[in-house]
């Protein structure tokens, strides 16, 4: 009789093929290998729900104005929140930062200023700032995007918009030291409601030890921007 061979044999296993035995397994033909692949309904409607290449313009329009005008009202009432930050976008920051420079520019009675340089150059300070604010924030180790500092700046731009208005406003009045210290007392607040809302919303995002050096450059940028405001004089 042979000895039983040990399946923990080094010899027995070497001379064996590794696949050996698959080719006596066969398929039973009774078992059914077509179907179908269905999506469930919650699902559909889901997808349905969040795609927008099947939308109208109009719906696609409505639905960027609901967002733009939810990230103002994070502004007006400044709280921590990573909103800004998320569902970052720059439709806002342009808009304000065409309003402001529309508001800002001088009605000249030269026919040869028309008033373009300086819509140019509020446009200029306001982007250029915004983006040197952004580099210096990346540099001191922040982790945000470049996009999202941009969005943040600029939608913070909105109480000092509105600054810009009431200061229009006012100056419809005859000038004196009662109007200057109106428009003085409404720039401050907005002034230092756009630092506190910028930096509830960018204080997280920068090291410990380094937020002084991240929030002085932003102290500047509305500073510049709040100077701007108080001294305009329409012409």
């Amino acid at each position: 009789a042979e000895a039983a061979e040990s399946p923990g044999d080094p010899g027995t296993t070497s001379s064996r093929p590794l696949f050996a035995g698959l080719s006596d397994i066969s398929i039973s033909q009774d078992i059914p290998i077509e179907g179908e692949i269905t999506i469930p309904v919650r699902s559909r409607i889901r997808e349905s729900d969040s795609s927008t290449l099947n939308e109208s313009v109009r719906n696609t329009i409505m639905r960027d104005l609901k967002a733009v005008g939810k990230k103002f009202m994070h502004v007006l009432y400044p709280r921590k929140s990573n909103t800004l930050l998320r569902d970052w976008d720059l439709w806002g920051p342009l808009i304000l930062c065409v309003t402001l420079a529309l508001m800002l520019q001088r009605g000249s009675v030269d026919g040869e200023k028309d008033g373009g340089p300086q819509f140019a150059e509020v446009f200029v300070i306001v982007w250029f700032g915004a983006v040197t604010i952004t580099l210096n924030s990346k540099l001191l180790g922040g982790n945000i995007s470049f996009f999202q500092s941009l969005c943040v700046l600029g939608y913070c731009i909105l109480p000092l918009t509105v600054a810009m208005l009431v200061c229009r406003l006012v100056l419809l009045a005859d000038p004196g030291p009662v109007n200057f210290m109106v428009r003085l007392f409404v720039v401050i607040v907005m002034f230092v409601w756009s630092i506190v809302a910028s930096t509830a919303f960018l204080a997280d995002s920068q090291p410990p030890n380094r937020k002084a050096l991240a929030v002085y450059p932003v102290f500047l940028f509305y500073f510049v921007i709040s100077w701007m405001i108080l001294t305009f004089t329409p012409q």
